[in-house]
């Protein structure tokens, strides 16, 4: 009996839908499982927390329920429960879509988009060049920025920002590394995804990215290598040795 209201209880709506029921609260929605009210959705993009809100960007069509004309979509919330979708974030266009990819808070404005009283918001996310762009078929990376947390987004003039003149080259993850020696920088890992690779990349502004390493190909090499993460544990907890790992 608990396993059934268990079950009953992870799902919005006990009672069949209406003629009325509001978008988002249809019998058999997710309850706890973000879902926009519309079209359709894949990978999470751009987790990230800035003041006091969670944003939560994702693979979206607007136009439609099945894969295709990709873009950012966009939801908040308070407390990672309660979540609100918001417009539209980035959208695509004539030239490319929008893959997945980061987001970051400047917070020390080394992009130069924002100032040192207002740090933008930075999305680093894949282009895919249609037909229409000089880069058609190819991959590369692309910077978007918001100066009204997380709001609004501007394509940057400058994309793309990395390319490698790739058919699968995408899925930047980014964060900042703060160096034991002092200072520190941007690290990007990227995939080429038929290759099997992970490429690491460091940048000290976002906009100009140097190769470090590269991973790969190696273990599970079936099928396409996507969306990768790179971060430091510590070994048994022990702060004096860390190693990378990469997913």
């Amino acid at each position: 009996m608990l396993a059934g209201l268990t079950l009953a209880g992870a799902w919005a709506g006990a009672a069949p839908a209406g003629a009325d029921t509001a978008p988002g609260a249809e019998q058999y929605r997710p309850a706890i499982h973000f879902s926009p009210a519309k079209n359709w959705m894949n990978d999470p993009n751009g987790m990230v927390y800035h003041k006091g809100v969670y944003h939560l960007y994702y693979q979206h069509n607007p136009t439609g329920n099945t894969w295709g004309n990709m873009s950012w979509g966009h939801a908040t919330s308070p407390d990672l429960v309660q979540w609100k979708e918001q417009p539209l974030a980035i959208s695509t266009d004539e030239e490319e879509d929008v893959f997945s990819g980061s987001v970051v808070v400047d917070k020390d404005n080394s992009s130069g988009f924002g100032t040192a009283e207002n740090p933008p918001m930075v999305a680093i996310y894949t282009s895919a060049y249609k037909d229409a762009s000089p880069h058609r078929g190819l991959q590369a990376q692309s910077l978007a920025y918001s100066l009204d947390d997380g709001q609004t987004w501007t394509k940057y003039s400058g994309n793309p920002v990395l390319n490698r003149n790739s058919a699968n080259f995408r899925d930047p993850k980014v964060f900042w590394y703060s160096s034991p020696a002092g200072g520190g920088y941007w690290v990007m890992a990227a995939v080429e995804a038929t290759d099997h690779k992970v490429l690491i990349y460091k940048s000290t502004n976002l906009k100009d990215w140097t190769a470090l390493s590269e991973f790969g190909p190696a273990n599970a090499t079936g099928g396409l290598w996507e969306c990768p993460d790179l971060f430091p544990l510590a070994v048994d907890g022990d702060p004096n040795n860390v190693k990378w790992v990469s997913a």
